[in-house]
């Protein structure tokens, strides 16, 4: 079972992104404040969940929180950034969107930049330990994988619909067979070869 909160005491956000893998597309993150008695029986990290589950707990979620924002990056900016910090400043953009400031952030994974003077906690695998970054994390992945399947729509050949950007390999042999679009990241090592990537050259 998840856990309610770090502190009792102060009023805590989760964050978490989703995308940060991923060769084409935006970084999206979530910032979630849940009241300490929150409970959902599904609720857990997203990778454990699946599609349905996923976007089944998105509006318990939306409904049932204190405050929830997301945010994202888009491929430009994380090749402006770099992924690590694009992921950071796209969760800082979450939480600054929220209603309410909080007291402590809870941060999934091991390393976050400081946003203001708010003081937080970074927790290794914490999407499967705390409950607001549990949510985090669905609504992090479910707003990103709608905008990945809006973008399919326009370059279906990259399959986006299913993949969501990540490098699987029916990704990697379109992008052999096409190249890159105008989504994709060109600061991530990709399998085509890509000694010149110069923007008048890609597609859409």
């Amino acid at each position: 079972m998840l856990q309610s909160y770090y502190d009792e005491n102060l009023l805590e956000a989760g964050c978490d992104e989703a995308g940060r893998g991923c060769l084409a597309g935006p970084v999206y993150a979530a910032a979630v404040i849940l009241p300490k008695d929150f409970y959902h029986p599904l609720l857990n990290d997203s990778k454990q969940l699946t599609e349905e589950q996923r976007y089944e707990l998105r509006p318990f979620i939306e409904q049932h929180a204190v405050s929830y924002a997301v945010a994202s990056l888009d491929n430009k900016q994380i090749d402006k950034y770099n992924i690590l910090r694009a992921s950071f400043k796209s969760m800082h953009l979450a939480i600054k969107k929220l209603s309410l400031e909080p007291q402590l952030l809870l941060i999934d994974g091991n390393r976050f930049t400081r946003y203001r003077r708010i003081p937080h906690k970074c927790i290794i695998q914490g999407d499967g330990i705390y409950a607001s970054i549990a949510a985090a994390s669905i609504l992090a992945k479910t707003y990103r994988d709608d905008f990945m399947k809006a973008l399919h729509k326009k370059f279906p050949k990259y399959n986006w619909a299913q993949n969501k950007g990540y490098a699987t390999r029916e990704h990697q042999e379109a992008l052999d067979q096409f190249g890159p679009c105008k989504f994709h990241r060109k600061s991530f090592r990709l399998s085509y070869d890509q000694p010149e990537l110069f923007p008048e050259k890609l597609p859409g």
